[in-house]
């Protein structure tokens, strides 16, 4: 991810050779010389706005601003972290007020899709514009979306209400990560990338605690409203920070401000082909009209052969090829870089990260419930085991990235991933019962989180190794459209599951004096929790549960294969050594 700096071409750092030299380098024994001429920041290449604006920064702050940067982006990502797991852990509990707890993934379903786009024109808009604004934007989106979950009425207006703040807080977590990549050289990048993800340390001992005391002391809705106030509170210091120096460096001559001669109305007609906003919309909609019918179909009146549900997924299928024919032949500014996609290294890394969530998320979004329902743990414990997970993969981030910097090897220590991944996946199908000891839960989890840490430590630095610094934030994007749609793929998938299977498993196997209450103990974990041990009730909710979850896995666990083609692909770059023949992506002060 990058910031932005004045324009023009400016010369930075080596010289890289011209392409026929580079095509020579092609057969040398080391792959890492086998990248293209884009493999540095060439005097001739010219930067956007935006990326001109990082490029004086850095140019002109000391190295005690870097550091106090740094740390400021530690805390916006420290308390985005922190509010993320608490919603995490209401979200079962709010959609059970309105007694919609089986419509937990449409929220997500349709957030994680819009999440997936929302990077790619966000990288415009901050190699346009610049990191400050895109991330006040994004900002501006998480804070509606939470002020509207605060106050929602009915389950309709929550959902709209997480769409917008997951969204925000995509986008947030993104300029975050773009600014990190912006004060980095590519070989140390991931030792930051790994710092700023150990907040999810603290998360997962705080954030159940924290979500516990607000539902059951005062009120699920102000834990949304207390986080409005800390979030934009804590992210001024860092944008303070961005804007001084950029004064700095104009008044340096380092920077220049460009007027544009147009007016408002031009202005919007601009922005919105610059932006491709018609194709991200009919990506969008695809994605939504395609995934939600396989978790709105139990709530429709004739399940499949309902006609909304239908059109749903037709037109959903229709709008993909509508979206490659646009984007190739009629986007005036296409916004998905498709030279990226000819790049193994690129496009296997985008697939291993889409395949990772699109696994992980066909088993795990109703993990917190079966823990809760099935192994009687409180809300915090439940969240404990199921945090354990991303906890692993914080532990470890930084010193994978530290490892990274050390060989400057990102591929073979992806391959060390496999082993781990594959026993914790292995191990998670016989040990899905009612029981299983909840240790050994975590300890799944912990495996799980340690091979899949791996791999996404090691899949964000192969997405860098290839490209300039003016392409940072838009292959980050890239990536970032992969993790949302394989994480709305998996949500579609549990969600589809989830309401198919469950309800019938316990219409089957509760009591015959219990069965009219099916539908209302799928609508609600609480109902769920009700029952007594030893009750037919409580046999039948925990069976249909397990029944589930096992099935939830299975279908999860057949993507992991797809982990290991995509890392394969991978061209053997190092990094270190790619750095010291071409210079560094960025410029200035940086880590």
């Amino acid at each position: 991810m990058s910031l932005i700096n004045p324009e023009g071409p400016e010369p930075v750092g080596s010289i890289v050779p011209p392409p026929q030299d580079v095509e020579k380098r092609v057969k040398d024994v080391d792959e890492t010389t086998d990248i293209t001429s884009q493999n540095s920041d060439q005097g001739s290449e010219t930067f956007q706005n935006g990326v001109e604006r990082v490029r004086a920064i850095t140019s002109i702050w000391s190295q005690s601003t870097l550091v106090s940067m740094f740390v400021l982006l530690y805390l916006i990502s420290f308390v985005d972290m922190l509010q993320n797991y608490v919603d995490s852990a209401l979200n079962p509990y709010i959609t059970s007020a309105f007694g919609k707890h089986g419509l937990l993934t449409v929220g997500t379903v349709m957030s994680t899709a819009l999440g997936g786009c929302i990077p790619l024109a966000t990288a415009k808009a901050i190699d346009i514009w610049g990191r400050v604004e895109g991330f006040m934007l994004m900002l501006l989106l998480s804070v509606v979306g939470m002020i509207l979950k605060a106050v929602c009425t009915n389950v309709q207006t929550y959902i709209a209400g997480h769409v917008l703040y997951w969204t925000g807080h995509i986008g947030v977590m993104y300029v975050v990560d773009v600014m990190c990549a912006d004060i980095t050289t590519l070989k140390n990048r991931m030792i930051i990338f790994g710092i700023n993800g150990t907040p999810r340390i603290a998360a997962t001992f705080a954030a159940p605690k924290i979500a516990d005391a607000f539902y059951y002391s005062h009120t699920w809705r102000w834990a949304f409203g207390t986080f409005i106030i800390v979030l934009v509170v804590c992210s001024v210091p860092a944008m303070g920070v961005m804007v001084s120096m950029y004064m700095k460096a104009r008044k340096a001559g380092l920077a220049k401000k460009q007027r544009s001669g147009r007016n408002v109305a031009q202005s919007i007609a601009h922005y919105f082909v610059e932006f491709d906003i018609f194709g991200i919309l009919l990506l969008m909609f695809a994605f939504c009209l395609f995934m939600l019918p396989f978790t709105l179909v139990n709530y429709a009146p004739n399940g499949w052969k309902t006609g909304y549900i239908i059109a749903m997924i037709v037109l959903g299928i229709l709008l993909f090829p509508s979206f490659v024919l646009y984007e190739m032949k009629f986007a005036p500014v296409p916004f998905l870089p498709w030279k990226y996609l000819k790049d193994p290294t690129i496009i296997g890394s985008c697939v291993l990260q889409g395949v990772m969530f699109l696994s992980v998320f066909s088993w795990n979004a109703f993990f917190g419930t079966y823990l809760q329902v099935v192994h009687r743990l409180s809300l915090v414990n439940a969240n404990y085991v199921l945090n354990s997970f991303s906890l692993t993969s914080a532990v470890f981030g930084p010193l994978i990235g530290l490892l990274i910097s050390k060989t400057g090897n990102f591929k073979w220590i992806a391959y060390s991933g496999i082993p781990i991944t594959l026993l914790g996946t292995a191990l998670l199908i016989p040990f899905r019962t009612p029981n299983t000891n909840v240790g050994v839960l975590a300890f799944t989890q912990i495996l799980v989180g340690l091979g899949t840490g791996i791999f996404a430590t090691c899949a964000q630095i192969a997405v860098f190794a290839p490209v300039t610094h003016q392409q940072v934030a838009a292959v980050n994007a890239l990536q970032g459209l992969f993790s949302g749609f394989g994480s709305s793929i998996g949500y579609s998938i549990s969600g589809a599951m989830w309401t198919s299977i469950f309800p019938a498993q316990l219409a089957q196997r509760l009591p015959e004096d219990s069965k009219s209450r099916a539908l209302e103990i799928f609508g609600s974990i609480e109902v769920q929790k009700s029952f007594a041990d030893g009750t037919l009730e409580r046999d039948a909710v925990v069976a249909s549960m397990a029944h589930v979850q096992r099935l939830m896995l299975i279908a999860g666990v057949c993507f992991m294969p797809l982990c290991i083609i995509s890392i394969w692909v991978w061209r053997n770059i190092n990094v270190k050594k790619l750095e010291e023949k071409d210079g560094k992506q960025t410029k200035g002060m940086v880590f």
